[in-house]
């Protein structure tokens, strides 16, 4: 088949669904099928190129509004680069697969929409900008993919976007467990941080509000002394955490190592006694960072959300914290750092449910089926 799948940022942009789409567009052109990715053009970037067998389109911004790239040049682009058998979008940022899916329509191509999460604004007027837009431009987008794929099945059934569609597949976020493997080791990241051999609670992510970051710092009052609280990445929030750090007295206690090499992150994982991911937002539906240190053979702590709880079996993988509680948060970290039976158990089990339903080639294998499907419907089978 060719396919474009359209995404409002890609590499090197970081991000759960940047990351999502990259990984699977690779393995569908590993699989033979000409894969293009039309996306937003980012500063320092080309307008065009090849990587990891992916051809890659970038199209220039007309603005950037509350950091959902505007590309009304998206049509061209899908007009230029085509014909394609099938053209598969992914939301959030939403405009983006909005012009994807009034693209497709006008060139009479099928079109897929994923719906990653739900949207939320962090402003007096948020709540107001995502009804309108979901009851416009959403509603359209939705209405006009003849699939629709969601990443869990209580997310399916809570968002408000979706309701009205029955026909909604649910197919996770991939993983691959042969880069996040409990074989890898982090001994190097310890030394790099000077922890010793203290337990160490990782947080991995985008440094922003929806992340719950703060409440893993603000954590690290209530969990024991020798508990190291690591975080892994960058974001806006990077200034606010650095002060934050500082006003609470956890210096030492709380590193924050900032963004790091991507070789370097499996052995972030290996170095950590569990992965930590307590976002507090339906901006999170799934938490790639969790698949990550389940991967790697390590518990995870989750917030108690939609989606996210459905990652993890609660008390046999992993365990579930209220969201925005620093307190229980602290107190899940605090039961698995003081129990190394218990982290090596969760840890084993959390391996196998990777390996039962998470892998990459399981993930892409439904992919496929859902593509194969729309053709068919279609009355195409799509080229080779």
């Amino acid at each position: 088949m060719r396919i474009a799948q359209v995404a409002p940022y890609y590499h090197p942009h970081l991000g759960g669904v940047e990351s999502h789409v990259e990984t699977i567009s690779e393995e569908l052109a590993r699989r033979g099928h000409d894969v293009h990715v039309v996306t937003s053009h980012l500063e320092d970037t080309p307008l065009q190129e090849e990587r990891h067998g992916v051809t890659i389109h970038r199209v220039p911004q007309l603005f950037n509004l509350f950091t959902t790239p505007v590309t009304p040049r998206l049509e061209e682009a899908l007009r230029k680069h085509g014909p394609y058998d099938l053209v598969h979008a992914h939301s959030p940022p939403p405009v983006t697969a909005w012009y994807s899916a009034r693209a497709a329509r006008k060139l009479r191509t099928p079109h897929v929409l994923t719906y990653h999460c739900d949207l939320e604004i962090p402003s007096i007027v948020g709540p107001a900008v995502v009804g309108i837009f979901r009851r416009t431009l959403g509603r359209y987008t939705v209405n006009h993919s003849e699939a629709l794929v969601a990443t869990t099945r209580s997310y399916a059934a809570t968002s408000r976007a979706l309701w009205h569609r029955g026909d909604v597949a649910v197919i996770p976020n991939p993983v691959d467990p042969s880069r996040f493997s409990p074989n890898i080791k982090g001994d190097a990241i310890r030394r790099r941080h000077n922890v010793g051999d203290r337990p160490v609670a990782l947080f991995v992510g985008r440094l922003t509000h929806h992340k719950g970051v703060d409440d893993f710092v603000r954590a690290a009052q209530f969990t024991p002394a020798n508990v190291v609280h690591l975080v892994v990445g960058g974001g806006p929030w990077d200034g606010h955490l650095q002060r934050m750090v500082k006003d609470l007295g956890v210096e030492g206690k709380v590193i924050l190592a900032g963004k790091v090499d991507y070789h370097d992150l499996p052995r972030y994982y290996a170095a950590a006694t569990m992965g930590v991911l307590p976002s507090t937002s339906r901006l999170e539906a799934f938490g790639i960072a969790a698949l990550e240190a389940m991967a790697t053979g390590r518990p995870v702590v989750l917030s108690r959300m939609p989606g996210m709880q459905e990652v993890i079996e609660d008390a046999e993988t992993g365990l579930l914290a209220e969201p925005a509680d620093p307190k229980d948060l602290a107190e899940k970290i605090t039961r698995i750092a003081l129990d190394p039976e218990l982290a090596a158990s969760m840890g084993k089990r959390g391996r196998a449910r990777i390996l039962e339903g998470f892998t990459l080639e399981r993930v892409v294998d439904a992919l496929e089926k859902v593509y194969e499907g729309v053709l068919t419907a279609r009355g195409g089978a799509g080229r080779p």
